[in-house]
């Protein structure tokens, strides 16, 4: 076992976090794992079987996977029987202090009337820089962008060749991200697009790309990076085994050139901070794949940024979000990060994923300070829901053990003091699988709402008795706390 250790260590290692054997089961490292990671050593058949790979694809640039393995079969077998003697049978099942109770009151819940079968909501938002203010709801199947009124009801739509999974409502005009193909591929077909209002308060989507050719681009920011005083466009390439977090550099006349801060992919959300108070915006951006992890890149000017990794994650972990939240009011934002996507080469629940907190020591170092276990945990916003002068945690989860405790499919954690989060849920809120969620007040009441975005088709591993078919395409959580 001493010698697949040390060379999956130093293979392993050199992509990526150490994955200890302890993070999958025997199963999740022999059939998946192991045999999709294969390739990237230059080794695509092994003892008569055929590991997959995407050499056919078109789309990888040339030398992606070594033209030679890199080490000897028998070094490539030291390291499975590393991983499958070491590795447990069966992942531990998630223990929590507290178990989630259906007695959530701060919230009554509403949807819009079900139209049509299999809503599948990849992007919900509570608009608030208009008014009245109003929900926009993006669909795959239908292809388009719908606003509904305070009251539920469809007020406008737009057309979307693609799928709009985010809009900057801070650009001027707005700007819809346009992910091209939701499924995994390195095909270049996102875009970036301009969405304006007209005078009678309709949406037109601007059919002429901003920005196009991305891969699978999930968020996109508008800042001025490099201090000319025209707009740039940030844009998180998630990508599928290539993808980038890239900057465009506006050279004004719709003309843009593309600089790529990290030439990865999974980039998945980006914060503009200037964290060192030197007038240049700094980024925090979670990247997803592989080398998961929370990367600072710091402005030097004039489009140049120093990279410092400021948390590491395994890359079993299915990174998932992150927000800047200061939770101990010392004025450093601490982080909430969130990981379980469950849908690559292990599919199996897994104990440590769920919702963290990560405390800033006030030179920007963070430790872990709480975790709440989630299964397939895939977003937290922290706000103070409940009026009590602290930050609560509303929570969300893709992959959630459906068939036996469904209620952790949204999980509201009321802050008690001293990091200490109680767990509650409701009833309603197990009619849907939530892929995306959004926190505003769409009624104007001074109080923090929830819409959660149902996408109802889920994939064959998922076990659940929910009949999603007829499910609305979201829930509306009126916050009604006192």
């Amino acid at each position: 076992m001493e010698k697949g250790e040390i060379l999956a260590r130093k293979y392993c290692q050199s992509c990526h976090a150490f994955p200890e054997p302890s993070l999958l089961s025997v199963s999740s490292w022999e059939n998946g794992v192991l045999p999709n990671m294969g390739p990237r050593l230059g080794i695509f058949n092994f003892h008569f079987t055929e590991y997959p790979s995407m050499r056919r694809d078109r789309n990888l640039p040339a030398g992606f996977y070594p033209s030679e393995p890199l080490m000897k079969p028998e070094e490539w077998q030291n390291i499975i029987n590393y991983y499958t003697a070491t590795a447990p049978d069966s992942l531990p099942p998630q223990q929590r202090t507290f178990p989630i109770k259906n007695d959530l009151a701060i919230f009554s819940i509403s949807s819009p009337a079900i139209t049509a079968t299999n809503p599948v909501t990849c992007f919900v938002k509570v608009d608030t820089t208009q008014s009245p203010h109003s929900i926009l709801q993006s669909d795959i199947l239908r292809r388009s962008v719908t606003r509904y009124d305070e009251d539920l009801k469809p007020v406008d739509s737009v057309p979307v060749a693609g799928s709009i999974i985010d809009i900057d409502f801070r650009a001027s005009p707005m700007v819809a991200t346009n992910i091209g193909q939701l499924n995994p591929t390195n095909a270049k077909l996102g875009k970036l697009q301009n969405l304006f209002i007209n005078e009678k308060g309709k949406m037109n989507l601007d059919t002429v790309a901003a920005i196009e050719f991305l891969q699978r681009p999930v968020q996109s920011v508008q800042v001025d990076l490099n201090g000319d005083g025209k707009p740039d466009q940030l844009v998180c390439e998630f990508g599928h085994t290539t993808g980038a977090l890239s900057w465009y550099e506006n050279l004004g006349n719709n003309h843009y050139a593309r600089h790529v801060l990290r030439p990865l992919p999974g980039a998945i959300k980006a914060y503009v901070q200037d964290y060192n108070h030197d007038g240049l915006p700094d980024l925090f951006v979670l990247f997803a794949q592989g080398e998961e992890g929370i990367f600072l890149f710091t402005n030097r000017g004039n489009g140049q940024f120093d990279q410092k990794e400021i948390l590491q994650f395994p890359p079993t972990y299915g990174s998932s979000y992150f927000e800047m939240d200061d939770f101990n009011k010392d004025g450093y934002p601490d982080i909430v990060y969130t990981c379980g996507d469950n849908a690559d080469f292990s599919v199996e629940l897994k104990p440590y994923h769920g919702v963290y907190i990560f405390k800033n020591d006030g030179q920007w170092n963070f430790k872990q300070k709480y975790f709440f276990p989630v299964n397939g945990c895939y977003k937290a916003m922290a706000r103070d829901f409940d009026g009590d002068g602290d930050l609560d945690l509303a929570v969300i989860s893709f992959f959630a053990d459906y068939k036996n405790q469904p209620e952790e499919g949204f999980v509201y954690l009321e802050n008690k003091g001293n990091y200490e989060f109680l767990p509650h849920s409701m009833q309603e809120t197990q009619q849907g699988r939530w892929l995306t969620m959004d926190v505003g007040d769409l009624n104007g009441d001074g109080k923090p709402d929830i819409v959660l975005g149902n996408f109802s088709i889920a994939p064959a591993f998922i076990k659940s008795k929910i009949p999603w078919g007829m499910a609305p395409p979201f829930l509306y959580l009126k916050n009604i706390s006192k």
